[in-house]
């Protein structure tokens, strides 16, 4: 395949043992001063100021502040009120008494009487509670200059948003989604769409609590806020305290995805949360809608964090090998949720957890149809079309589920596994269908036997897990699809280079957030449209990373491909031959890597059956030219790598409607695009064939 762009690759290192690697992750900040404010934001604000009446003033208390003995020690008060020690006539810090930092400490000194007195009275007293209305205005600043805010929250208080930002922990640590995020790290982008629940951030307990907190929460706020601010801020302060900074953010993400009409509110509040939003705050201008308490975010059971716990406890300690985690459960009850609090909380521990997808309609970092192999090194803070990345290894299943043809699904994940060293000391966590009933509960009977688990984790729903309970004394009579009792595994190179264990920690996880069990019915929330998503996240790649107006993708120039270089298949049904070009014009296509070359006799070569082979990425196939004897393919694969690819692959995986139903530029008739169809007609549409059941008339059959 003739190439002629060049893009750098980003080299894959070795995987570290298990250690304390946040230190590892700073980096200075993320600069977006320069990003404008959502303009959906924007005009919700104006509307909601102009509805509502000034603010009344806070009233004051009058009783001053009470001096302590010197010769008394200070002890802590209940709650959140803390004793503060003022350095008198010490070297401890010198201050220029012209410069603003002089002034905030002034601010302080002057609220306190000697040594370990109790701050002012008017300042509330901070309880573990939801951030929300009146309360962001006393512990949130915005500089509108440099278009960023800066949050004061004390120890378990929470903050849950809608929208999108860059996250940056000045002072303290706060945690979300798993992840604890420290001072000195660097900045990482959060995202909490109408899609999925809303991200919740929880400040946790002061990193350092032998710091002079007000000293160094002082010389951080001195870059980021003006001086009425820092003093406003300074006010909040205590040895709890955290303090992060939010910045908007605008990515070719976000860009391309709001370019859609249908998605241009994507990361407001879905319509069930209009009137729990608080509109009038300082994070608002920034792309960040703050949510009241009767929103609820993440709900974690008993059983939900136990298990969590457990899995994390084992990874930490001395185990024979690495842990081989395989999530397992129904549709709708979080599992992927799960996965992703999971990876979070490890990488709070280690550099890297190693992630083997096996669900085929709902892909954490690719789009659907796909079996992959990877390592994840950074946190997962947003939904799946939020965090889409190449793979080490992928194969191209084709379909968003695997029931037309079993053995070719579990044949990919043994390939998959076979890619993978076995002699890896990274956890490995291993995500399933939520097929659970008939030849799909066989399926997962035969993975837990594949593969070496060391702990299988089922989550259920109502008191039931809606299948048979996975212990490992059930597993030594059940039946999977291609293993029987009393099997231990069905692969004899694991117990050769990777003996499993001959049991394994089964957990049971009771799920019992709000719609457990069923399908979002709100907008952006159907399990279609997230593959909608993943995939126009994939091809949001296509688009420059300089700001600027979002490109279609008919304005793209594509890749020139010779019919004779690469062969074409299709993988999800039968297609007569003379057809072929007819269902791959304008449709996504796998690009793969058969091991034997592709031979032409001059002309098209064509795939009978569906081949298991590497998948570097997916390309749009713009147009077939048959008089030169052309594919035009959009891809956004790095030109050094499509010159390996020699297939092209077909699945059931379509391009969303919105990227051909709203081309521009164009007069009378759109490409693509036609309403003089019918599927009434006899074979209009396509034909299904279920390879995973011997047809009776095939019996007996040599």
């Amino acid at each position: 395949m003739k190439v002629s762009k060049s893009i750098q690759i980003r080299g894959h290192t070795k995987s570290q043992k298990w250690k304390d690697v946040r230190g590892k992750r700073c980096r200075p900040p993320i600069n977006s001063s320069d990003l404008n404010s959502d303009p959906t934001m924007v005009q919700k604000i104006q509307e909601h100021q102009a509805a509502v009446k000034k603010k009344p003033s806070v009233k004051r208390l009058k009783k001053k502040a009470k001096s302590v003995s010197d010769s008394k020690k200070s002890t802590p008060q209940a709650g959140f009120k803390k004793s503060y020690t003022h350095t008198n006539g010490s070297s401890a810090f010198t201050m220029d008494n012209d410069s603003d930092d002089s002034e905030d400490w002034k601010v302080f000194a002057q609220s306190v009487h000697g040594n370990g007195v109790e701050p002012l009275d008017d300042m509330e007293a901070v309880r573990p509670s939801r951030l929300e209305g009146e309360s962001l205005h006393y512990c949130a600043e915005r500089d509108d200059r440099q278009n960023h805010a800066v949050l004061v929250m004390q120890k378990n208080q929470t903050l849950c948003f809608r929208g999108k930002c860059f996250l940056t922990c000045l002072y303290g640590r706060v945690e979300l989604m798993g992840f604890t995020i420290e001072e000195g790290q660097q900045s990482y982008p959060v995202f909490s769409p109408a899609s999925h629940c809303p991200v919740t951030i929880r400040a946790m307990d002061g990193s350092d609590m032998t710091r002079d907190c007000r000293t160094v929460v002082t010389a951080v706020l001195h870059k980021y806020l003006p001086p009425a601010s820092r003093k406003k801020l300074l006010r909040r302060i205590t040895p709890n305290s955290s303090v992060i900074l939010l910045e908007p953010m605008e990515t070719p993400l976000t860009r391309f995805l709001s370019s859609f009409t249908a998605l241009s509110e994507l990361f407001s509040p879905p319509m069930s949360e209009l009137m729990s939003a608080v509109l009038d705050t300082p994070l608002n201008g920034l792309g960040m809608i703050p949510l009241v308490s009767t929103i609820e975010g993440l709900a974690m059971s008993k059983s939900y964090r136990e298990a969590l716990n457990t899995v994390v406890s084992a990874c930490r300690g001395d185990m024979d090998g690495c842990a081989v985690i395989l999530v397992c459960g129904t549709k709708n009850v979080g599992k992927s949720t799960f996965i992703r609090i999971l990876i979070n909380t490890l990488l709070n521990h280690t550099a890297s957890v190693d992630y083997l997808e096996g669900d085929l309609g709902q892909t954490e970092f690719t789009p659907a149809g796909c079996l992959s192999l990877l390592t994840v090194k950074e946190p997962l803070l947003g939904p799946p079309f939020t965090h889409q990345r190449t793979p080490d290894h992928m194969i191209y299943y084709g379909q968003s589920s695997c029931e037309s043809d079993l053995d070719r699904y579990l044949e990919s994940l043994k390939s998959l596994w076979h890619r993978r060293s076995q002699s890896r000391e990274t956890a490995i966590i291993i995500n399933t269908m939520g097929w659970v009933k008939g030849f799909g509960f066989q399926v997962l009977v035969d993975m837990i036997r594949f593969f070496p688990v060391s702990h299988v984790v089922q989550l259920g729903h109502g008191g039931t897990t809606q299948c048979p309970t996975l212990t490992p004394e059930f597993l030594r009579t059940a039946h999977g699809f291609q293993t029987h009792p009393p099997a231990q595994t069905a692969l004899d190179e694991f117990t050769e280079s990777h003996i499993p264990p001959r049991s394994y920690v089964h957990l049971i996880v009771r799920s019992d957030f709000q719609g457990v069990a069923r399908q979002g019915t709100a907008k952006h929330q159907r399990s279609n449209e997230h593959r909608e998503l993943s995939l126009l996240a994939y091809l949001s790649q296509l688009q420059s990373s300089d700001p600027g107006p979002v490109r279609p993708l008919h304005s793209l120039t594509p890749y020139q491909v010779p019919h004779t270089a690469v062969a074409l298949g299709v993988v999800h049904c039968e297609v007569v031959p003379s057809h072929t070009f007819y269902a791959a014009n304008a449709s996504l296509v796998g690009l793969c890597c058969l091991a034997e070359k592709v031979t032409s006799r001059g002309g098209p070569v064509l795939l009978s059956q569906a081949p298991i082979c590497p998948c570097v990425g997916f390309g749009v196939l713009r147009g077939i030219d048959m008089t030169r004897g052309l594919y035009f393919l959009l891809t956004p694969v790095d030109p050094t790598i499509l010159r390996k690819v020699n297939c092209l692959l077909l699945g059931a995986i379509t391009l969303p409607s919105c990227v051909v139903s709203t081309q521009t530029g164009f007069e009378g008739e759109m490409p693509y695009v036609t309403t003089d169809y019918s599927f009434d007609l006899t074979g209009a549409g396509k034909l299904r064939v279920f390879k995973g059941l011997t047809r009776p008339g095939q019996v007996g059959m040599p």
